[in-house]
């Protein structure tokens, strides 16, 4: 539970003796505040917290074996409230921790002037990285566009050289394809002068 919560349960508990003229048992700001999402005992804790801040807030009466069992506001009781309570006093404590961690951090406020100043050398820096940026992205173009048209210049363009050696290949070929047909002729030819004899 936040410190805020606690700090506003405390306040409702205080509205409530004052509400009422009489003294009241614990166990009835257990039901209307608190039940069944927490425990008795936590209410117990919340009020012992409220007697630490100030004892004189609430009149406390024990018995049936517990130290707080009655409680009823005081005519501190109502001052309290009214100036706040202790929500009040969450809010001015956290403030107070606020204007001190401000004043740790030990930031000055730029003048109008070193904004400006810090401006410019801003857009300097950022067209110096935009040119840089720019200039990268094309030194990577032109080498992508490069190796693209070494791995396609074989597909499109067609020189001597390339042309004597696609007819080397295709003769060698031819040449391969020819002795195998020689050799196929050549069994024919025994075969058929053996089967003749």
């Amino acid at each position: 539970m936040s410190e805020f919560f606690k700090a506003e349960l405390k306040d409702k508990f205080l509205q409530y003796a004052l509400e009422r003229d009489d003294y009241f048992e614990v166990q009835l700001l257990y039901d209307e505040f608190l039940r069944p999402n927490y425990s008795l005992e936590y209410v117990q804790k919340l009020i012992r917290e409220i007697i630490e801040h100030n004892p004189e807030l609430l009149d406390i009466m024990s018995g049936n074996g517990a130290k707080i069992f009655m409680l009823s506001a005081t005519a501190y009781t109502s001052d309290f409230f009214q100036e706040g309570g202790f929500k009040d006093l969450y809010v001015q404590e956290e403030e107070k921790w606020d204007t001190f961690l401000e004043q740790l951090s030990n930031t000055r406020k730029l003048s109008s002037q070193e904004k400006a100043s810090l401006g410019r050398r801003e857009k300097k820096s950022y067209k110096r990285e935009r040119l840089l940026l720019f200039g990268l992205i094309a030194a990577v173009t032109v080498s992508f566009l490069f190796t693209l048209f070494s791995l396609l210049k074989p597909l499109f363009v067609t020189t001597e050289e390339y042309q004597l050696k696609d007819i080397e290949v295709r003769l060698r070929a031819l040449e391969t394809e020819n002795r195998e047909l020689r050799e196929q002729v050549d069994s024919i030819q025994y075969l058929y002068t053996k089967s003749a004899e």
